[in-house]
């Protein structure tokens, strides 16, 4: 019988053939002056799923390394900011993408200024963090899949998952940068044996979620030219992904301002907590606390997890189950 082309043949065969020495001259770079100051750390964090993503770093220096497949291929940024100048650098095919992407992803598009602090624990960690920028990637499926990894589940399992499934189905990150990593293009996800998600501690809901995602990839990434609720709407059509991981992709994606993240384990406790000593609130109450910040919920949670009040732990964490053990 003919051999069939599955992922694992695909890494094997790449782990075969001799090491390429890494491109260091760049494809593509800009410099770019923003309006208002950038902190990278701030600004780029949420992109990062663990200390050990393989598909971003931030080095102790500052700068941010950033792997991922653009509508033009595969690429790696690399991003300084100093003396109020940032400083992109990119290789891959999409090099030229994540270059002309590159005051969107920094926020430029974002418009802090309609903030207006409403709480003095939330004035207080605005005036101490005023390089914050709600991100747009302009990309859906590296938001969403990691979303979906993280349902139900405790992060330490998501991020591992992430981690491993990257590490073994994605593809070397272009550039001089060594263990990054991009993500699986939509084929290769889809033709992740049930095995190896096992493999990842990746249950059989969760990785059924990510194989209609993908089966829909184009009209998924599409949602990216929508408002934020209508993309969220569309997301939702695909069984599996809810208002938490939908919300949770549009923040990145479109840079949200507004889109807040309900049926979360430890948000409305944290939101409840800081603005009324009450830890006890459930996603109504959260967000009818948060309705004098209409227009500019997501930044005003931002600001109270900056914020770093949190009410004390009552139960034990949840408990983690390594369905790989199985």
């Amino acid at each position: 019988m003919a051999g069939r082309f599955t992922p694992q043949q695909g890494a094997a065969s790449r782990a075969r053939r001799p090491a390429v020495p890494r491109q260091v001259t760049p494809d593509a770079r800009v410099t770019w002056t923003p309006a208002e100051p950038v902190d990278l750390r701030l600004v780029l964090g949420p992109l990062r799923r663990g200390p050990a993503d393989p598909t971003f770093r931030m080095e102790s220096g500052g700068s941010a390394w950033r792997a991922c497949r653009t509508p033009e291929g595969a690429g790696t940024l690399r991003v300084v900011a100093r003396d109020g100048l940032v400083e992109g650098t990119a290789w891959g095919p999409g090099a030229d993408w994540l270059i002309r992407s590159l005051p969107a992803l920094l926020g430029d598009g974002d418009e802090p200024a309609a903030f207006e602090p409403r709480h003095r624990i939330v004035a207080a960690a605005w005036r101490r963090r005023p390089g914050l920028r709600l991100l747009r990637t302009g990309l859906v499926l590296e938001s969403l899949i990691p979303s979906i990894l993280e349902q139900k589940v405790t992060t330490d399992e998501a991020y591992r998952a992430w981690r491993l499934l990257v590490r073994k189905y994605g593809e070397p990150a272009p550039g001089p940068v060594d263990r990054m990593h991009v993500m699986p293009e939509p084929r290769t996800w889809a033709l992740i044996p049930s095995w190896e998600w096992h493999r990842a501690g990746v249950d059989h809901k969760r990785s059924s979620t990510i194989l209609r995602a993908v089966r829909v990839a184009r009209r998924l990434e599409e949602a990216t030219a929508m408002e934020p609720a209508a993309a969220r709407a569309r997301l939702e059509l695909v069984s599996g992904i809810g208002p938490w991981t939908s919300a949770e992709t549009v923040q990145r994606s479109h840079g949200a301002a507004d889109e807040v993240t309900v049926g979360d384990l430890h948000l409305p406790g944290i939101v409840g907590y800081c603005l009324t000593g009450e830890r006890d609130t459930d996603d109504e109450a959260m967000l009818e606390l948060l309705e004098p910040y209409a227009g500019q919920r997501h930044r005003a949670v931002r600001y109270l997890l900056l914020a770093g009040r949190t009410p004390a732990r009552r139960t034990p964490k949840m408990p983690r189950w390594d369905i790989a053990r199985i």
